[in-house]
């Protein structure tokens, strides 16, 4: 059974010194030189587009919304409702733009 096949951890003898140390491997690289933050590819694109429209609909429409909610359909509704939707699709928006593979 190789390696690859295992699926998980398997203990290799040789990645260790006499001193029971795990030696460096090409896979610590990156622990002794990491990349600067400003060399990744972060641009203001179509997902910070989208986060600035989601803030838009957050902080604009939605109050709008309330202003123009007909108070006989249930004003305490419009007062809960119409703020949480927003704000819980900016959010997400939020994270979903912030995280790149």
């Amino acid at each position: 059974m190789s390696s690859s096949d295992d699926g998980g951890y398997v203990h290799d003898p040789a990645a260790f010194d006499e001193d029971g140390e795990p030696t460096e491997s090409a896979d610590d690289d990156w622990l002794v030189n990491p990349a600067h933050p400003e060399t990744a590819d972060r641009e203001f694109d179509w997902r910070g587009w989208t986060v600035v429209g989601m803030i838009v609909v957050a902080f604009i429409i939605a109050p709008g919304a309330i202003l123009l909610w007909p108070p006989s359909v249930g004003y305490r509704f419009a007062l809960l409702t119409l703020p949480l939707f927003p704000a819980f699709f900016l959010a997400v928006t939020a994270v979903w733009a912030t995280t790149r593979p």
